[in-house]
């Protein structure tokens, strides 16, 4: 499981990732020549983080 997080909506996405897969996940930047192409999954800003499994 993979969810993108703009600077606002990280805290949310931690949240929601630990809610519904019951563990702690590993959050990382988003690649410089990913941002322009990937959207946060909370709103339409661009991603800058990816919270994901280990």
């Amino acid at each position: 499981m993979e969810k993108y997080s703009c600077e606002n909506h990280i805290d949310h996405a931690l949240d929601m990732f630990v809610a519904e897969q019951k563990e702690f996940p590993i959050m990382d930047r988003v690649d410089e020549e990913e941002k322009l192409s990937t959207k946060c999954s909370y709103c339409e800003q661009p991603a800058e983080y990816i919270v994901s499994s280990k």
